[in-house]
């Protein structure tokens, strides 16, 4: 009999399939899987997202949580809105070369792979 579990390879983790859901119980939502990825960061950990082209920085006017869900989910008329009125920024080397002189200074971020999200804490 074969094991009812398989075994997939990612470049990034082992992740185990089961062909019944209600064996694993219940999926996490967009709003909890994001809430792993969420945490205070300096600019050192940002830095290398920055320089990857990946990092934006979104206005304390509007949650993290909220912009996350938009990318995750592909609401890109969202993400279009935001970009267009500045609440969302991809961040130049103007914007890090500030943090660049304040490496003490504490960011609220929201990991949306490709993407790093963040605003000052």
């Amino acid at each position: 009999m074969s094991n009812p579990r398989t075994k997939h390879h990612s470049s990034h983790s082992n992740i185990m399939i089961s062909p019944d859901p209600v064996q694993q119980g219940p999926v996490p939502d967009t709003a909890e899987k994001l809430a792993n990825y969420t945490g205070t960061v300096t600019w050192d950990y940002l830095k290398p997202h920055y320089e990857r082209g990946g990092l934006f920085f979104v206005d304390p006017c509007i949650k993290l949580e909220i912009v996350g869900e938009a990318i995750a989910n592909n609401c890109s008329d969202k993400v279009a809105a935001w970009l267009k009125s500045a609440d969302l920024v991809k961040i130049t080397e103007l914007h890090a070369s500030q943090w660049e002189e304040k490496p003490d200074l504490l960011f609220d971020a929201l990991v949306v792979s490709p993407f790093v999200l963040f605003r000052p804490a």
